[in-house]
């Protein structure tokens, strides 16, 4: 099984070598695609150093920063031209541990899309304050409950894809640009009726630099929701 990770990096010099490092630790070996949105920190640089240590890592290399959900686009494109089997999109900055890997790839045998979720029993986050807490549980249930969706967690990046769920989605249509992307592709995938998956991770704080979380994202969330849901009412009605 052919499976790349996308590292979407923005200012994540201090942070990168370390994930590389332990992912590469893992085996069987993982490739990876890092996706740099022209970060001012040097992250781009970084990146190239790594790509020449170790054969595993290929690095794009974008003009501009786009968005969160730009960047894994771009990634999609590049994974599907390069055939590969199973897409892992995860944060550069340790939120998502790397230990986690190796069970999300084996339920990635089973499932169509997996999901890693704080919010099923086991699961969790470390480090919050109790705002970030509830600004999180409460987007997650204002989406599942807008959109009528089970899945505990929505808003979480930590994901692994079965390409053929990638090649079957309309990605130009795609209209979320930030981190309300994760709960339109999985709404997406969920209404085409592919086999998904949650199980528990532990959300930990990031290692290095500053959260990207910002009132611009929260209020993409709050505009996007209704436009995905009247999406599918129209797709539905042209099927």
């Amino acid at each position: 099984m052919k499976i790349v990770i996308l590292l979407p990096t923005y200012n994540e010099k201090d942070n990168l070598p370390l994930m590389v490092e332990a992912i590469c630790q893992l085996k069987p070996q993982i490739d990876i695609f890092v996706i740099d949105d022209n970060s001012p920190d040097g992250t781009g640089k970084v990146a190239e150093n790594l790509r020449e240590k170790y054969r595993n890592i290929s690095v794009i290399h974008r003009k501009n920063k786009e968005g969160l959900g730009r960047a894994y686009i771009h990634g999609f494109y590049e994974a599907m031209a390069a055939n590969y089997d199973k897409v892992i999109t995860m944060d550069c900055d340790f939120s998502h541990d790397p230990k986690y890997l190796v069970r999300m790839v084996e339920l990635s045998k089973q499932y169509d899309l997996v999901l890693g979720s704080r919010y099923v029993p086991g699961g969790g986050v470390d480090g919050w304050s109790l705002w970030r807490k509830f600004i999180s549980r409460g987007g997650n249930i204002y989406a599942r409950i807008f959109l009528n969706l089970r899945y505990k967690d929505l808003t979480g990046g930590f994901k692994c894809y079965d390409v053929k769920v990638l090649r079957s989605m309309n990605l130009a249509s795609l209209c979320s640009q930030g981190y309300t992307f994760q709960v339109e592709t999985t709404y997406r995938i969920h209404n085409q009726g592919y086999r998904i998956k949650e199980f528990p991770i532990v959300f930990k704080d990031r290692v290095y630099g500053e959260s990207k979380m910002s009132f611009d994202i929260a209020w993409e969330a709050i505009k996007i929701l209704p436009r995905l849901r009247f999406y599918n009412k129209r797709e539905k009605k042209y099927e």
